[in-house]
C-alpha cells in the first residue's frame, strides 16, 4: 500500500481572519493565551470566523487485546479488557462519567478483544477483526491483510461520524498490554531505543518495567528493517485496535474534521498516521500530557503541545474529554467577547 497524498492543512486564510478578530477583541494583546489560539485554530479547521459551538463531539473507544499481556508487562490480567468493555457499554467507566459531564457521545467497538462478546449489542461487536493480537516480541501482531482491514475499519468509522455531522472527533483505547505495543510503535517509527520509550503503564514495579523494556527491545530487533512502511510497522508491532485508530485519524484529517488526541495510544497511532499521510497532524490537538515517556517523544515529533498535564493515565479517551472545555472556551471568546472597536466611543 502506497503512502497517502499529503493532507491539506486547515485554511490559512481563515486562520488569518480569525487572528485578526482575536487581535481586535476588547482584551489586552495576548491576554487570552492559548485559549485565544485555540479559537483561531478551530476557526481555520471549520472554515468560518468565529468558529461554531462544538455541539456534536464524538469519542470512539477501540478495544483490543495484545499478546504481550501474557508476558508480565502489565499490572493487570488480560481479562480486564473484556470487563472494561462491558463497563463502558453500561456507561459506568471513567470516561463515561466525564463524557456525560461534557456532552460527548461515546461509542465502544470490540476490534480485537480476546473474548466472545456476542451477548453485547451488535454495534459493539459486528466489526471485530480478530481475537487478540500476536505477542510482538515473538511474532507479528497481525497479517498484512488484517492490518489493512483494521485501517479500513477505522477509515470507515471516521467517515460515518463525519457524514453524521461530527464537528470534533476523539479516539479512546482499551486493552491490557497496549502501552507496550504503543511504545514499540513510537520507537520503531522515530528510531528510538526501548529504554527511552518504556513507561510503567498501569503501574508496574521495577521488575515489571525491566520485563516490559526487554519485550519492547526484542520486538524492535525482530522488526528491524521493516520500519519504513507504516503498514508493515502495524503488521509487525501493532494490533488491530491501534491500526484501526491510524485509519480513523487519517480519514478525519482527510475529511477536514479536527481530532483531539488522548494519551499514549492515540498519540502513538498519530505518529504512524502522520508517516502514512504526511500533513495529517495539522488537524490534531493534544489533549493532555500522559505519564508515559513514549508520548513525550511522539508529541515532539508531531509538533504538538498538550493542553494540560494533570498526571492522568487512565486511557479510554478520558484526557481528551477532560480537555474539551478548554476548546469550547476558545470558541466562546471568539464568538462572544466584544470587539474593542464596538466599545470605544466614536
Amino acid at each position: 500500500m502506497n503512502e497517502s497524498p499529503r493532507v491539506a492543512p486547515p485554511s490559512p486564510e481563515i486562520a488569518a481572519l480569525a487572528r485578526e478578530r482575536l487581535a481586535g477583541l476588547a482584551t489586552p494583546p495576548g491576554a487570552l493565551g492559548r485559549v485565544g489560539e485555540l479559537g483561531v485554530w478551530l476557526s481555520a479547521a471549520q472554515g468560518v470566523v468565529p468558529p461554531r459551538p462544538l455541539t456534536d463531539v464524538r469519542l470512539v473507544v477501540l478495544a483490543g487485546d495484545h499478546g504481550v499481556a501474557a508476558h508480565g508487562v502489565s499490572a493487570y490480567p488480560a481479562a480486564i479488557t473484556e470487563a472494561m468493555v462491558r463497563t463502558l457499554v453500561a456507561g459506568r467507566a471513567g470516561v463515561s462519567a466525564l463524557a456525560r459531564e461534557h456532552g460527548v457521545a461515546v461509542t465502544v467497538l470490540d476490534v480485537a478483544v480476546d473474548a466472545d462478546l456476542g451477548d453485547l449489542p451488535a454495534e459493539v461487536t459486528a466489526r471485530k477483526v480478530r481475537r487478540g493480537s500476536g505477542a510482538i516480541h515473538l511474532a507479528d501482531a497481525l497479517t498484512r491483510e488484517e492490518a489493512e482491514r483494521s485501517i479500513a475499519l477505522g477509515t470507515e468509522l471516521a467517515g460515518e461520524l463525519v457524514d453524521e455531522g461530527a464537528q470534533l472527533l476523539m479516539t479512546g483505547d482499551l486493552g491490557i498490554g497496549n502501552t507496550t505495543v504503543a511504545a514499540a510503535l513510537v520507537a520503531a517509527t522515530l528510531g528510538l531505543p526501548a529504554d527511552e520509550v518504556t513507561g510503567r503503564g498501569t503501574g508496574i514495579d521495577d521488575d515489571g518495567w525491566v520485563r516490559k523494556r526487554d519485550v519492547v527491545a526484542q520486538a524492535l530487533a525482530r522488526a528491524e528493517g521493516r520500519t519504513s512502511d507504516p503498514i508493515d510497522v502495524l503488521t509487525a508491532l501493532g494490533s488491530a485496535d491501534l491500526a484501526a485508530t491510524v485509519g480513523f485519524l487519517v480519514e478525519a484529517s482527510t475529511r477536514g474534521v479536527p481530532v483531539l488526541l488522548d494519551g499514549l495510544m492515540s498519540v502513538a497511532c498519530a505518529v504512524v498516521a502522520e508517516a502514512h499521510a504526511p500533513g495529517a497532524a495539522a488537524w490534531w490537538l493534544a489533549g493532555h500530557r500522559s505519564t508515559e515517556p513514549a508520548q513525550a517523544h511522539a508529541l515532539k515529533s508531531l509538533g504538538l503541545e498538550p493542553l494540560f498535564d494533570l498526571g492522568m493515565r487512565l486511557g479510554e479517551g478520558s484526557g481528551a474529554v477532560t480537555a474539551l472545555p478548554v476548546l469550547r472556551s476558545g470558541v466562546a471568546v471568539l464568538r462572544d467577547v466584544a470587539l474593542l472597536s464596538e466599545i470605544l466611543p466614536s
